[in-house]
């Protein structure tokens, strides 16, 4: 049974955090509130809650190159095969997965969240290209699954992408919930980044011996079906992003 993805309107999810319109930033992501204030407390020793983001996203295509590797690891730079490390700007990729029930919102603890991209240059692993471009069978790097902890958060170290023609620069995700069960539910979806960063990535090595990609944001058919609401926003780490990606899954 898969997840049905609906996006909610701002009214609706003012009402699912129980937070003013003011703590809404941009429609996406909802800041902490202080508890009321009790006799025995003062301003600075308020309990402060972390409200859950709850945002519900669009699903997308799982496209072609989906291969279920069962491979349990949270840094998915390297080949298993040789142990070789794929090259390209470090990314820090944490995923915040909620389950929205009713009005309420939990952390979804379990869950197998899957992560695959290209690499780079634009290739997949497992994969041989039908041009004769270049043949990964058996390769798999770039590819894994963590699952969710007791906040619902499950973490992954990896590069920035590369670009291959048609498609603009993208992570594809898979939110699994028992999933050896035919009760189990899965949402399958895919991450974006703002062009802007995408080209002053892109611009260093590896990926500028690729050449300037032919495809941006609202080039991409796929983006333009609800993509804006799945861009990943990132700040810079060390040499390079992390990036904070909150979920909530209707699962009825």
């Amino acid at each position: 049974m898969k997840i049905t993805g609906c996006n909610l309107s701002r009214r609706r999810m003012l009402l699912l955090t129980g937070v003013t319109a003011a703590s809404l930033v941009m429609g996406k992501r909802v800041s902490g509130q202080s508890m009321p204030r009790t006799p025995t407390q003062t301003p600075l020793k308020r309990a402060m809650v972390v409200m859950p983001s709850c945002v519900v996203r669009p699903q997308q295509t799982e496209g072609p190159y989906f291969v279920d590797e069962k491979l349990n690891r949270s840094d998915i730079r390297f080949e298993p095969s040789d142990h070789s490390m794929k090259k390209g700007v470090p990314l820090r990729l944490v995923f915040r997965v909620s389950q929205l029930e009713g009005n309420v919102c939990t952390p979804l603890k379990g869950a197998i969240v899957d992560v695959w991209q290209c690499d780079a240059l634009g290739v997949y692993s497992g994969f041989q290209d039908i041009n004769g471009l270049f043949d990964t069978r058996g390769k798999k790097f770039l590819r894994g699954y963590q699952i969710t902890d007791a906040i619902g958060k499950a973490e992954f170290v990896t590069i920035y992408p590369g670009w291959y023609p048609g498609r603009t620069v993208h992570i594809h995700f898979k939110i699994r919930t028992d999933s050896a069960s035919p009760q189990g539910h899965e949402f399958t979806s895919q991450l974006y980044f703002h062009d802007s960063i995408t080209d002053r990535v892109h611009a260093q090595a590896p990926y500028a011996t690729k050449g300037r990609r032919n495809s941006s944001n609202e080039d991409d058919r796929i983006f333009q079906r609800g993509g804006s609401e799945l861009i990943l926003p990132l700040a810079r780490e060390t040499a390079g992003y992390v990036g904070t990606f909150d979920i909530g899954l209707q699962m009825t």
